[in-house]
């Protein structure tokens, strides 16, 4: 693991586009105690769209713990990130899209091919990561491989999880 995946050390530098219009820096954020940066495969995966179903709903839960940033992002193109937010019915949850593959490797997202036709390739594999409020990691969660929406580290479960630390 990088040592900027450990606990306590600086996590690497974050800026992607947002869906809707924007730009989204993890250095401009200004959470009350953490940011939220959720990393998916892509509008490519269907079970994406349940993960990211469950961070939207998730939001008003996790500002009152004090994550009050909150990204999900991939590498996918702005038309299919887009595809993402309106076919998953996303209300709040802002979206990024472009990771780039560099940005990929440095916050040590496992990088696949593309086992089917229509996939993105390179594409990124999940992850799920808490940055405290100074920029340090608090908690990681990379993933190989996609994993179902009920899998012990989708958003949902990870976060029923961290409750008892905050």
């Amino acid at each position: 693991m990088p040592e900027t995946h450990k606990p306590r050390r600086l996590v690497p530098p974050l800026e992607v586009e947002l869906v809707g219009g924007g730009r989204w820096s993890l250095a401009e954020q200004r959470p009350a105690r953490f940011t939220c940066v959720f990393f998916y495969c892509g509008q490519h995966y269907p079970d994406c769209g349940s993960y990211l179903r469950q961070l939207d709903g998730l939001l008003d839960e996790l500002a009152r713990v004090g994550v009050t940033s909150v990204i999900a992002a991939s590498g996918d193109d702005e038309e299919h990130a887009g595809r993402s937010v309106r076919e998953c019915g996303l209300e709040c949850l802002p979206v990024g899209y472009g990771q780039s593959v560099a940005s990929m490797r440095e916050w040590a997202r496992f990088v696949s091919r593309a086992v089917k036709d229509g996939e993105p390739e390179p594409l990124g594999e999940p992850g799920f990561f808490l940055v405290r409020s100074d920029g340090t990691l608090y908690a990681a969660a990379l993933i190989t491989m996609p994993l179902r929406p009920s899998h012990p580290v989708s958003p949902s479960s990870l976060a029923a999880r961290l409750w008892g630390d905050f």
